[in-house]
């Protein structure tokens, strides 16, 4: 495209040609994008960055469904454009920790719908007689993994847009600047000239918070290293089979490195070595590049340890006397604080958006699911939790904290993570005013959007001892089932239980939708009915068009025009930026998080210890259930929500956050004569909601399931029209497909042995130990797994198809290649613990 060709408007502009940009532009076209406009500094079909040298093998098992269902998802999409090649993945293990780990791989497989085994080392050495098999227990065998073309399916989808007359390329240009005029963009400015647009994706790779910056917005990742060398030609390949690739591609993981075939030569890769990050703007131009941008030569000191491996796993290729290294290079990628993409609208800019820190193995799906993001308002695949810089609202954007994150998570990239891991570095972040308090108590903090909140407290460790009789049985003597837990939680759950319960800081997010469109827009956005009194509150789902979930809150009115959303910490990011995004007329969103501390008080000694501090009656007559009134406690004016996660009798106190210390010592104190115990997040949010079968956003509801199938329709259908009514009354009139269900494990050691306790993302399976699929071809898994003390029982969640959906159901699921008898417990909405609500509304204790 010439100067004079360079068009003034277009509807949408793509900022990036790689294999993203290029994805990205198909689908659009695909769904009906008539009008776009694909911009790169570099050349076509290979713009300089990393679509044009990351290896490009992808493995489709991850312990994420999403991402599963993701990059199997482009790996069809890659053999679709005949460009993927099936040469199936081993990833291999040198330690007996690392093959503990390959069955929970192989578990995963199975939950998530992918073939996969666990190989012998002589069964390796058939698939890759070049490995070394005598330094290795074992390996994981995928296989349907294998290696893609990223630049000829790049150049496909543009192709395909073509053809429909939707995109116009232009190669060469140089973006400039952003235009933005109150608060939406306008246009793109470029060395070829300014065009203006409707709508702007940024999917410029490692370049991209680059280009965001220029619409004074941030996208949060780095530049980092990735190290590569080829070597060849090697004897074996020149000799085998013609192709690029005729042998599985190996990933010696205890190592962090690959290996794989590439024609006659192999490729030997790196994430061993120490983290080396680059600024973008020391990433030099193509002019500059011997090879491109992304290509920098290769540190040689930081690979001197890596290839001491690599000889050691294939000596026999790379002892090969004719062979050489051909190709070095430190390849540039984009790491991300949390290690995930950076997806969708940017909040501060309408008609921005993000589509950047993707891999190659995960490009096309990403870009299929954000293309209906933009054409219909959601994805199909529930990728909330990539949600761009939502997911790191008012506190992860700094460039301290994107860099002390990646270089943290880049050595976790090929490492074992715990699924309850927690991140070590830029810690304390956010700490709320109870933090001093909590960790003179020796609080076990975890991290949830940023803020530090007690998991479990030391101090509480005699409560072990105390109730030593009901929790024996569920201890956890497996070092895996105990990492990142503690039995202090069991103690506290049932210290809550018979006594009181003090939880500080929930670490909520916290905003208010205030002016005279606030009805109207949370009637529009809210399955529940916000036509409540002031002072009232109500629990409600927030759905997409299709009735799958977006986000579960409470929403509490404060005014005939103003309205407090109160919800997850996790999920305030996204849950903000949804609000933000759908409001309409004179209706203002204000954030609360960082001005409100949340103090909450549970327990059969709850309605005592309150009512006796407060200068307003704080019991079960004077507070109707979900009723929220002022209260004066030791001269703090704070907001009290009857409310409850754990589902017992008490409240939810929200004060300003300046005071909030204050409040903390006058309730401790006072409620030492009512055996009040600091208590952790462990018993709010595993065992407390476990036991009382309540949802968890993120886990049990997810955009892949309806209110029917979660058991969430006691709302009803209200007459006001609210985003996706139709879709939920038609669930609710029609029989589900499966139902979300609660189980219990009836013996953690069958076979004899260690008992184990299952942590979430296993399978269930029926007797013959098949998985179970329900009629839409979703696959039954746990949702979330935690340990129920008062019934003496490990609960588990999972959707179930509606034929195994009956209480009484016998059925099992598999942990680390073991299978253990379930039984279902409840089957739809309703607590194992207490199913009447007695105790949540104080009938009896």
């Amino acid at each position: 495209m010439s100067r004079t060709d360079f068009p003034s408007t277009t509807g949408t502009v793509v900022i990036g040609a790689g294999i993203v940009g290029s994805s990205l532009v198909g689908e659009l076209a695909e769904r009906g994008r008539e009008d776009i406009l694909l911009i790169d500094k570099g050349p076509l079909s290979d713009p300089g960055g990393s679509t044009g040298h990351a290896s490009n093998f992808i493995f489709p098992v991850e312990h994420s469904k999403d991402m599963t269902k993701i990059t199997s998802d482009s790996r069809d999409i890659y053999r679709e454009f005949g460009v993927f090649t099936n040469s199936g993945g081993i990833e291999l293990a040198r330690t007996e920790e690392r093959m503990e780990e390959l069955k929970r791989r192989v578990v995963s497989a199975k939950a998530f719908g992918e073939d996969a085994e666990l190989l012998t080392p002589e069964e390796v050495e058939e698939l890759v007689p070049y490995v070394n098999t005598d330094i290795i227990k074992g390996g994981f065998h995928s296989t349907d993994a294998g290696t893609c073309d990223p630049l000829r399916a790049g150049e496909l989808y543009r192709q395909q847009a073509e053809e429909k007359n939707a995109l116009r390329t232009a190669p060469n240009t140089e973006v400039t600047d952003l235009h933005v005029e109150d608060g939406e963009i306008t246009a793109v400015e470029t060395d070829k000239g300014t065009v203006e647009a409707d709508e702007v994706v940024i999917a410029a790779g490692l370049w991209s918070p680059k280009i965001a910056d220029m619409a004074g917005v941030d996208i949060p990742l780095t530049p980092a290293v990735h190290q590569m060398v080829s070597v060849g030609p090697v004897e074996r390949f020149e000799e085998g089979p013609e192709g690029e690739i005729n042998y599985p591609v190996v990933r010696d993981m205890d190592t962090q490195m690959y290996e794989r075939q590439h024609g006659n030569d192999i490729e030997v890769g790196s994430y061993e070595h120490r983290p080396i990050l680059w600024d973008v703007e020391d990433v030099p131009s193509i002019e500059e590049s011997p090879l491109s941008p992304t290509q920098p030569p290769l540190t040689e000191d930081a690979f001197e340890k890596s290839m001491e491996h690599a000889l050691e796993i294939i000596p026999d290729v790379l002892d090969d006397p004719d062979a050489g290294i051909r190709h070095s290079i430190d390849g540039l990628l984009s790491v991300t604080p949390d290690g995930h993409p950076l997806l969708g609208p940017i909040p501060e800019v309408d008609g921005l958006w993000s589509c950047a820190a993707i891999w190659i193995k995960e490009a096309p799906a990403i870009a299929r699911e954000v293309s209906k993001w933009m054409t219909k308002g959601h994805p199909d695949i529930d990728i909330v939790a990539h949600d761009h810089i939502a997911r790191f609202d008012e506190y992860g954007e700094t460039d301290e904290f994107v860099k002390s994150r990646a270089h943290e998570g880049f050595q976790k990239i090929y490492d074992i993570v715990h699924p309850r891991e927690q991140w070590q570095s830029t810690r304390p972040l956010r700490t709320s005013a109870f933090y001093n308090r909590q960790e003179d108590l020796d609080a076990e903090f975890f991290e949830a959007g940023g803020w530090e909140r007690p998991r479990w407290f030391e101090s509480n460790a005699d409560l072990v001892d105390k109730y030593e009789d009901q929790i024996e049985d569920l201890q956890r003597p497996n070092e895996w089932d105990s990492r990142w837990w503690s039995d202090i939680i069991l103690g506290e759950h049932l210290h809550l239980r018979n006594n009181a319960g003090m939880i500080g800081d929930t670490g909520f997010g916290i905003f208010d939708i205030i002016g005279s469109d606030a009805y109207e827009n949370m009637e529009r956005l809210c399955v529940a009915s916000m036509d409540i009194d002031v002072g009232d509150a109500a629990y409600t789902p927030i759905l997409a068009p299709n009735a799958g979930f977006v986000a579960d809150l409470t929403v509490a009115r404060l005014g005939k025009n103003h309205y407090r959303v109160i919800t997850g910490g996790a999920h305030a990011g996204q849950d903000r930026t949804w609000f933000g995004n759908h409001l309409e007329g004179d209706a203002e969103l204000i954030g609360r998080s960082s001005e409100l501390c949340t103090l909450g008080v549970w327990g059969p000694n709850a309605e005592a210890l309150m009512d006796s501090i407060s200068e307003e009656p704080m019991t079960a007559d004077s507070f109707d259930f979900a009723e929220m009134k002022e209260v004066t406690i030791n001269g703090v004016t704070a907001k009290a929500l009857r409310i409850s996660y754990v589902g017992e009798f008490g409240w939810e106190i929200y004060a300003p956050m300046d005071r909030g210390q204050r409040l903390w010592d006058t309730i401790y104190e006072a409620g030492q004569e009512h055996n009040i115990r600091p208590v952790g997040t462990g018993v709010y949010g595993e065992t407390g909601r476990m036991e009382k079968g309540y949802r968890l956003m993120g886990a049990e509801l997810e955009i892949d399931y309806n209110p029917a199938e979660a058991g969430l329709t006691f709302h009803g259908v209200k007459d006001a029209d609210f985003i996706g009514k139709d879709a939920y009354a038609e669930a609710i009139d029609e029989e589900n497909t499966a139902t979300l269900c609660t189980l219990s494990v009836t013996d953690h050691a069958p076979d004899g042995g260690e008992p184990r306790f299952m942590t979430g993302g296993e399978p269930i399976l029926d007797q013959d130990g098949e998985v179970l699929i329900d009629d839409e071809g979703r696959r039954s898994y746990v949702t979330s797994a935690g340990t129920g003390p008062s019934i003496g029982k490990h609960l588990l969640l999972s959707y179930l198809p509606q034929e195994y959906a009956e209480e009484g159901q016998e059925l099992q699921v598999e942990y680390f290649g073991q299978h253990y008898p379930v039984e279902v417990e409840v089957a739809g909405n309703g607590g194992v613990f207490d199913p009447e609500n007695d105790r949540l509304f104080r009938k009896e204790y």
